[in-house]
C-alpha cells in the first residue's frame, strides 16, 4: 500500500505567532483546502470533555478549525455522540450543558453544537461496513451521517481499554450511537478478584448498566447486564477488576476500526491530532491524572490510520514523566516491561490490533511519510 502523508508541527512559537496560527498553517499545508467545502455541512467530531476533566482540547482549537472551514465556504458544526456510562454526557441536554460549561458554545467557537445521536442517544443510522468482519451495519449518530464532510479533531492520549485514543477512536467509538457503543463493547466482560476487592463501591458509581452489586460487601458483576465498557476496571483503585479474556481488548479495537470505516467511507474526510496533555485515561473521566509523556505537537492527515501510527511512534520515542502512572508502573517490583508506553500504562490494552485491522479492511495505511511544517 502506498505511503500516506502525515504533516507535523511542534509546539514552539515565535513572538507574534500563536499555536493556533501554527495549527492553521499545519492543516492548510496538509491539504484541507483540497476538499470542496462550498456550501457543504461539515461535522467537526470532537470530544467535549467530561466536566471535571481538564485535559480535553481547548475550544480555541475548534474555533480555528471552524474558521478555516468557513473561509473555504463550508458550514461547520461541532458534534459528538452520547455516552454509555453515567456522567453528564449521556443525553443531549446534559451533553450540551457540559460542552458549554467546558467552553464549547456558538459564541466561543463560531459554530453550533449538535449531539449526533439525538436527545436520548437513539437517533442513529445503520451504515454498512464494506469488508467488515465483525460489524455488518454500524449504528452511527444521524447528524454525522447527514453531514457532507467529516473532520476529526482529537486529543491523542492514553485509554484504559484501547491503549490510546486517537483519530480512529474519535470517529469509531465517538460517532457510534449508544447502541453502537454497546455493540463495540459487547465481547469483553470483566471479572472481580474477591481477595483484592475492599467493597469501596467506586466501580458501581461508574456502571451505567447497574451490573455491579455487593451481596457480601464484595463487588459481583452481572454479565447479563454488563456491556464490557471497561469503566469499572479503570475506576478500581485496588486492581480488583480485570479482563479475563485476552481477546476482549483486541475485539473492541477491531470493531472500533470497522465503525470508523463506516463513518468516513466514500466521502470527504480530514483528521487532526493534538498530542498534548497525554493523560493515561480517556477524557470521558470526570478527572485527569498527570500526563504520562511530554507534549509532542500537532499532526494532520487525510489518512486516520497513518495519523494514529505517526502519533504513537512519536510517543514511543519519549521518556516517561517522573511520578506519572507510567513511571510508577515501570518502578513496581516485578512489573513486566513491554517496551511500549501505552501497554505499560494499561497492560490489558492492545492498540496494535486496531491499526492492523484498520489497514486490513482498507481504512488507511500504517506506512507513512512524515512532513514537518
Amino acid at each position: 500500500m502506498q505511503r500516506s502523508k502525515v504533516y507535523f508541527t511542534n509546539l514552539r512559537t515565535k513572538v507574534g505567532v500563536s499555536q493556533l496560527d501554527k495549527l492553521e498553517k499545519l492543516i492548510r499545508a496538509a491539504g484541507i483546502g483540497e476538499i470542496d467545502f462550498d456550501h457543504k455541512m461539515v461535522a467537526i467530531k470532537i470530544h467535549f470533555g467530561e466536566p471535571g476533566n481538564l485535559t480535553y482540547l481547548r475550544p480555541n482549537y475548534a474555533k480555528r478549525v471552524a474558521d478555516v472551514i468557513k473561509s473555504l465556504g463550508g458550514i461547520p458544526f461541532l458534534t459528538d455522540c452520547n455516552t454509555l456510562y453515567p456522567g453528564r454526557r449521556k443525553n443531549a441536554l446534559e451533553h450540551i450543558e457540559s460542552a458549554y460549561e467546558n467552553g464549547f458554545s456558538p459564541f466561543s467557537t463560531g459554530c453550533q453544537v449538535i449531539i449526533a445521536d439525538g436527545l436520548k442517544g437513539d437517533d442513529d443510522v445503520e451504515v454498512p461496513v464494506r469488508g467488515g468482519e465483525y460489524v455488518k451495519e454500524a449504528k452511527i449518530g444521524r447528524a454525522v451521517m447527514d453531514a457532507d464532510i467529516v473532520v476529526s479533531l482529537n486529543h491523542f492520549k492514553g485509554h484504559e481499554m484501547t491503549g490510546f485514543g486517537g483519530a480512529i477512536k474519535n470517529i469509531g467509538m465517538g460517532c457510534g450511537s449508544r447502541r453502537g457503543k454497546m455493540e463495540q463493547h459487547a465481547d469483553g466482560k470483566p471479572e472481580v478478584d474477591q481477595d483484592l476487592c475492599v467493597g469501596c463501591r467506586f466501580c458501581a458509581k461508574q456502571c451505567a448498566q447497574s451490573a455491579i452489586s455487593y451481596p457480601e460487601n464484595k463487588a459481583v458483576l452481572d454479565h447479563d447486564r454488563c456491556v464490557g465498557c471497561g469503566r469499572c476496571i479503570a475506576a478500581c483503585p485496588f486492581d480488583a477488576i480485570y479482563s479475563p479474556q485476552d481477546s476482549a481488548a483486541e475485539m473492541l479495537n477491531r470493531k472500533m476500526a470497522e465503525y470508523a470505516k463506516a463513518v468516513v467511507d466514500g466521502r470527504p474526510q480530514f483528521h487532526i491530532s493534538l498530542v498534548i496533555d497525554i493523560s493515561p485515561y480517556c477524557d470521558c473521566h470526570g478527572e485527569n491524572d498527570l500526563a504520562i509523556l511530554p507534549d509532542v505537537g500537532m499532526f494532520a492527515s487525510f489518512d486516520p490510520v497513518a495519523l494514529d501510527q505517526a502519533c504513537v511512534d512519536a510517543c514511543l520515542k519519549l521518556e516517561p514523566i517522573p511520578g506519572s502512572m507510567l513511571d510508577e508502573h515501570l518502578h513496581q517490583e516485578g512489573f513486566c516491561d513491554h517496551h511500549d508506553h501505552f501497554k505499560n500504562t494499561t497492560p490489558e490494552s492492545d492498540w496494535k490490533s486496531c491499526l492492523e485491522h484498520a489497514e486490513k479492511i482498507g481504512l488507511g495505511s500504517r506506512s507513512y511519510e512524515l512532513v514537518t511544517v
